[in-house]
């Protein structure tokens, strides 16, 4: 085996459903074998643990080799039973690698072990992953205004647990990431992006007060240079669309090497993005579903019919006009197709089919669409007509007034002064808006550009939008499949972290 065609091991620390771990672990060398081979990915949440250890089995396969009962299991021919019984070794491999634990001071010295004992000898491995960022998110924060307990939540400081396994483990690369909102978090007056970078640095200093041993060079991934004092943190921000995710994700990623290695790290190559509509126009069309009564297509079709007497409200500028001819229109295809709101045909995309296809899947999973209330089906399909017509979402101050929600921020939503885009269209020609994980909450923020679907987006476009494969399969309720996709690193962004990875421990001295 060349130097190039080796094997490092990764240790991921806050896997989620493992989307960093995805990307590296689909990295391969000439020989088809993986660069990257994950000895542990740890995670606490229960349904996102359930699609770690599920993906985790599917790779215990070489490549393009992958059980057929995988597929069975996917596709509902097959129960999770069967599948874990049929293979029971590959099983229990992914048992091993994917773990189930809540990272903390009680379990550090478990954690401790586990790490040791899959590393082995190694010298060159990687450590990647990020605390949970939900405290760190600009959302999160304004939610916590007032409340006294907030600069004493947890999820601020769970980053320590990160260097203790840091100084315990002394990986010559890691990979840290988190939300763009960290960069104007404050505790008690101080930024906390500046005490994490400090500590990044010298994480001895930080947890032991010892200003000797250990210490990192820090690098972005997007701009040339270590990461000094007078550079700004904002450096670390990685916008995912410059990179050929077809989503505009802005997240925070710093690479630390250790301070003994003498290898400057490359950065990440830009390229073009694909649309909304080159990644999920091949997605079988469905229709939304009807909340609050009964459910038909007829009822549907019925439903959406009724939009009609609120397009008088419109005025006559000629852009109104296009908006009710796109919306007969719209009412048109709807009563010649009979859509159902849940589709198991499986369709390559148009655009990255070698990232996305697998010509094994005969069902589209998680392709289902939600059910909505009438009075939201009509704002969805005003507004997708509208994104239609003039390629961009509209305001709150676009709507007729008859579609307006009782909702006692529409005032200053139409005024401009808050939430002005409730409802937002994924415009077909541009990359999405961030896939974030309050799509598990409601649709409004991610409409589907497509008029006669009128609906939000599913898991499976979701997931496409994020970049996951077509056959990474999210375990647990719809609620919790969103949840996932939202909180994920796109894997396409991760393959391209991973190569750089990969340099940096090629170039390392040493076997």
């Amino acid at each position: 085996m060349s130097k190039k065609d080796v094997s490092y091991p990764i240790i991921d620390l806050f896997a989620g459903p493992g989307g960093l771990g995805e990307g590296f672990s689909e990295l391969y060398n000439l020989d088809n074998t993986r660069v990257f081979q994950s000895v542990a990915s740890i995670e606490r949440d229960e349904f996102a643990h359930q699609t770690l250890l599920l993906r985790h089995f599917y790779k215990t396969f070489p490549r393009y080799e992958v059980t057929e009962d995988y597929y069975s299991y996917l596709e509902g021919r097959i129960e999770k039973e069967e599948l874990v019984a049929r293979n029971k070794s590959n099983w229990n491999h992914a048992q091993k690698t994917a773990l189930r634990i809540s990272l903390s001071e009680e379990t550090h010295g478990e954690v401790k072990d586990i790490i040791k004992k899959g590393l082995k000898s190694s010298k060159k491995w990687a450590l990647i992953g990020g605390p949970p960022c939900q405290a760190y998110s600009l959302v999160g924060r304004s939610r916590m205004m007032g409340n006294p307990e907030f600069e004493e939540d947890e999820r601020h400081f769970l980053y320590k647990e990160y260097l203790r396994i840091i100084i315990d483990h002394k990986p010559p690369v890691f990979v840290m990431e988190n939300v763009k909102g960290l960069l104007s978090a404050k505790v008690k007056g101080d930024f906390v992006i500046d005490k994490i970078v400090q500590d990044l640095r010298s994480p001895v200093r930080a947890i032991e007060r010892n200003s000797n041993g250990l210490r990192y060079k820090l690098y972005s991934l997007s701009q040339a240079g270590e990461v000094i004092e007078e550079i700004e943190p904002k450096s670390f921000i990685v916008r995912a669309e410059e990179y050929g995710v077809p989503q505009a994700r802005h997240r925070m990623f710093i690479m630390g090497i250790r301070a003994d290695i003498d290898v400057v790290p490359r950065i990440l190559e830009r390229s073009k993005a694909p649309s909304v509509e080159q990644v999920i126009s091949s997605m079988p069309k469905i229709r939304s579903g009807i909340s609050r009564r009964s459910d038909s297509f007829d009822e549907w079709k019925t439903a959406l019919i009724a939009i009609n007497s609120n397009l008088c409200m419109l005025s006559d500028k000629k852009e109104n006009r296009l908006i009710k001819a796109e919306i007969k229109n719209a009412l048109n295809e709807i009563k010649g197709t009979a859509l159902e709101n849940q589709s198991s045909v499986y369709r390559a995309p148009r655009v990255m089919r070698s990232w996305y296809y697998d010509e094994r899947l005969t069902v589209s999973t998680a392709h289902e669409a939600r059910s909505h209330m009438v009075s939201d089906l009509h704002r969805y399909l005003y507004a997708s007509s509208h994104a239609s017509v003039l390629d961009i979402s509209p305001k709150l101050n676009d709507f007729p007034a008859e579609l307006l929600p009782a909702h006692k921020n529409v005032k200053e939503g139409c005024e401009g002064k808050m939430f002005s885009d409730r409802f937002r269209v994924q415009v077909r020609s541009r990359v999405s808006t961030t896939i974030t994980s309050h799509i598990s909450k409601d649709g409004h923020y991610f409409i589907h550009y497509d008029p006669a679907q009128c609906r939000s987006l599913t898991v499976r476009e979701a997931a496409r939008l994020q970049t996951f494969p077509d056959n990474y399969y999210f375990e647990g309720p719809r609620t919790a499949q969103y949840h996932q996709v939202g909180n994920a690193v796109p894997p396409y962004l991760a393959v391209q972290i991973a190569a750089i990875v990969k340099d940096v421990l090629d170039k390392m001295p040493g076997d």
